[in-house]
C-alpha cells in the first residue's frame, strides 16, 4: 500500500490553527492537525477558559471556554484528523517538494504546511514536590478541561494568578471546598477579579508555600504548607490538586526543524497569502509577522482561510473552490 500523503498538516491547536483545519475541511482537503497539548484550544483554552475575549467579531465578551466550544463545533461540521498530545520535532522538506513531519510518536507526510504555533509550544510550571509526577491526570491536573470532574470534591488550587483565581472561581460553585494556596498575601490578578475572590467562599490559604505531599490510602492527598518568612507550617488535605504556576512558552522548537525560514524579531515573515520563505509552508497567527500585522485572534481569524485558499489554489489549480460558507452546502 502506498504511503498515505496529507494535503495538508496544521501544527498547532490554538484557535487560528482550529480554524484553518475547518476551512480544510469545507475545501475537502486530506489534512491533520497535530497539537502539543492533550486537548484542543491553545493558551486560550488552557489559561483563560473564564475569561472574556472582545475582539472576535459578533461574539463580544465571549469567554476562552465557549470561543473554544464554538470552535469545536465549527470543526465538526467538516473534520479532518486530528493527533493530540503530539509535539512536531522536526518538519523536513523532501526532493520531490513534499515534507516529512516527525514527532516523538510517529512520522507522516504532507504536501503542505501551516504552522500555528502562536507565540510557540507551551507546558504547564510542574509542581516540584516528590511524588507529584505519579498522581497527574489522577489527584493531580495542569489543566481543567470538565468541571463536573471536580463535583463535591475538595480541591487546592496552588497559584495567585489571573488563571488561578478563575479557575478558583469556576469550581466554586459545583466543588466541596475550594482552596487557593498561594506564596503571597497579594495576588497578581486584576482588582475585579480580586474582588470576586475576596467576596467569594473561596478558603485563601496565604502565604503558604507546599513543602510535601502525601497520597493517603483513602487516595486523597494531604499538602504540607509552610508559610512565607515563619516557622509556621499547616496541613491541607483534599481530593484534588489543580496547579497553575503559569507555563512557559516559545519557539525554540523551529529553530531545531530543517526549515530554514525567514523571520524578524523571532516571528516567521509571510507574504500576502500567509507563505513562508519556503514554498509549501505558509503560517498564520501570533507568531508570524507582516507589513501591518496586528497580533490579535480575529485577525489570525482573516489569515487561516487565506492561507488556505492560497495553497488549496496551489495544490488543485483545476479545482473549483467555493469562497463563500454560503456556496458550500454546510448543514447542521
Amino acid at each position: 500500500m502506498a504511503e498515505k500523503i496529507y494535503d495538508v498538516t496544521i501544527i498547532g491547536g490554538g484557535p487560528a490553527g482550529m480554524f484553518a483545519s475547518f476551512y480544510c475541511g469545507l475545501h475537502e482537503l486530506d489534512a491533520q492537525l497535530i497539537e502539543s497539548l492533550p486537548q484542543l484550544g491553545g493558551q486560550v483554552g488552557a489559561l483563560y477558559p473564564e475569561k472574556q475575549v472582545w475582539d472576535v467579531a459578533g461574539m463580544p465578551g465571549v469567554t476562552g471556554h465557549d470561543l473554544i466550544a464554538k470552535l469545536k463545533e465549527q470543526m465538526a461540521v467538516a473534520p479532518i484528523d486530528q493527533f493530540l498530545g503530539e509535539t512536531v520535532e522536526d518538519v523536513i522538506k523532501e526532493d520531490d517538494g513534499t515534507f516529512t513531519i516527525k514527532s516523538a510518536k510517529r512520522e507522516s507526510r504532507s504536501r503542505a504546511v501551516i504552522i500555528a504555533l502562536g507565540n510557540g509550544a507551551f507546558t504547564p510550571r510542574k509542581l516540584a514536590l516528590e511524588g507529584a509526577t505519579e498522581i497527574e491526570g489522577k489527584q493531580l491536573s495542569y489543566f481543567v478541561n470538565h468541571k463536573a470532574d471536580y463535583a463535591d470534591k475538595r480541591v487546592a488550587i496552588l497559584g495567585g494568578g489571573d488563571s488561578a483565581i478563575d479557575i478558583a472561581l469556576m469550581l466554586e460553585p459545583v466543588a466541596k471546598e475550594v482552596h487557593l494556596v498561594h506564596r503571597r498575601d497579594q495576588f497578581r490578578g486584576l482588582e475585579h477579579t480580586v474582588t470576586q475572590l475576596k467576596q467569594s467562599s473561596v478558603q485563601l490559604d496565604t502565604p503558604f508555600l507546599p513543602r510535601t505531599l502525601t497520597v493517603e490510602d483513602d487516595e486523597t492527598v494531604t499538602l504540607d504548607l509552610k508559610k512565607m518568612r515563619s516557622e509556621d507550617e499547616a496541613q491541607l488535605n483534599v481530593d484534588k490538586i489543580v496547579v497553575n504556576y503559569g507555563f512557559t512558552s516559545n519557539n525554540a522548537a523551529l529553530n531545531q526543524w530543517s526549515l530554514d525560514l525567514a523571520a524578524e524579531r523571532n516571528l516567521i515573515k509571510v507574504d500576502s497569502m500567509m507563505e513562508t520563505s519556503i514554498e509549501g509552508v505558509y503560517a498564520i497567527g501570533d507568531g508570524v509577522t507582516y507589513p501591518g500585522k496586528v497580533a490579535l485572534i480575529a485577525a489570525s481569524f482573516g489569515e487561516a482561510p487565506t492561507a488556505v485558499t492560497a495553497l488549496a489554489k496551489k495544490l488543485y489549480p483545476d479545482k473549483r473552490m467555493a469562497m463563500h460558507s454560503s456556496s458550500m452546502g454546510i448543514t447542521k
